[in-house]
């Protein structure tokens, strides 16, 4: 699948980089406002910057936008390619609003085009396992999670860039990165149906939070708790899921342990590390040609942004706060 890489920054490389590692996918052509990224780009992976997204769009070579631009530039980039015959992976969070996640949905599923949206995360070995042993009932009823998503950033920000900054990213880290686990504690729990949170910004300078701390109430009456920092010493993730009959427990260093009820002892669980990242961009691919829908359609991911606008709303006005009102 011939394809067209629109907003230059370090992600757009990951994605390029996992592209070039899938053989799927040909990176032809590429867009930044800045020439000399562009330049730097194409020069990197081989491909044909273009003076403009608008001559991307009229090019019959290209058939799908890798998206990472801004989030507040979301709605007006993919809307333009659908509106050209072009499908779109766009890198989540799907927008900062409710009003542009809808819009864009609507914009690609009027013209005909595959949106896919990038939620890597999920799709790590790990949380495929988690999701076989609950869907073959091996943990009952689910009660209760646990998760931390901490990266360190001290000295690293650019408050230059829209990632940083409120009126780019609302809510901090709670969307930059907090959404990737809250997405992952809906996969393997089930969807959320209201949202208690707080946020501080304790370490990092700007305007935006950099630690936050949720509670979830999950629609089958299970709770969970997500913690997200860019302000910790050290990287590290922790995905912890209790069922009646069994848990699973997961951090970035111990790897996964499962123990069922009256068995001694956490069992560890070997399991071969996936190209989560690669597996999203070739079933974007597949279902441009005609293959099933990808997992993280315009719908979902506008839910998945819904769990985090009703946690922007709970830690401003400090009340617990339902999806359904922010998807009302």
């Amino acid at each position: 699948m011939k394809v067209a890489c629109v907003g230059m920054g370090w992600w757009s490389d990951v994605l390029a980089d996992a592209i070039k590692r899938s053989g799927k996918l040909e990176i032809v052509a590429c867009f930044s406002r800045s020439e000399e990224k562009r330049n730097a780009f194409a020069k990197k992976y081989g491909c044909r910057p273009f003076p403009s997204f608008d001559s991307i769009l009229k090019d019959n070579g290209v058939e799908g936008i890798i998206n990472t631009t801004p989030n507040d530039a979301h709605l007006e980039t993919t809307a333009a390619a659908a509106r050209a015959g072009k499908h779109v992976f766009l890198d989540k969070p799907i927008a900062n609003t409710i009003a542009d996640a809808r819009a864009i949905t609507q914009a690609c599923r009027k013209a005909g085009v595959v949106l896919a949206i990038g939620y890597q995360r999920r799709r790590e070995s790990q949380f495929r396992w988690v999701r076989k042993q609950i869907e073959a009932g091996v943990f009952g009823r689910l009660v209760n999670a646990e998760s931390n998503i901490s990266r360190d950033r001290a000295g690293k920000i650019d408050l230059g860039s829209w990632r940083y900054q409120a009126s780019g990213m609302p809510g901090g880290v709670m969307l930059q990165i907090g959404i990737h686990y809250t997405d992952v504690l809906e996969y393997l729990v089930g969807p959320v149906a209201a949202v208690n949170a707080r946020v501080a910004q304790l370490v990092l300078p700007g305007d935006n939070p950099d630690v936050a701390s949720l509670v979830l109430e999950h629609e089958n009456g299970a709770l969970s708790t997500l913690n997200a920092s860019y302000a910790s010493a050290s990287e590290n993730y922790v995905m912890n899921i209790y069922g009646k009959e069994a848990s699973a427990y997961y951090d970035l260093h111990q790897g996964l342990r499962f123990v069922k009820r009256d068995v001694p002892g956490a069992a560890p669980v070997a399991f071969a590390k996936n190209d989560a990242i690669v597996e999203e961009l070739e079933e974007f691919a597949a279902a441009a040609r005609g293959g099933p829908e990808p997992e993280m359609t315009g719908e979902r991911a506008t839910a998945s942004l819904a769990v985090i606008r009703a946690g922007i709303l709970s830690a401003r006005e400090g009340r617990r706060v339902t999806v359904a009102e922010v998807l009302a």
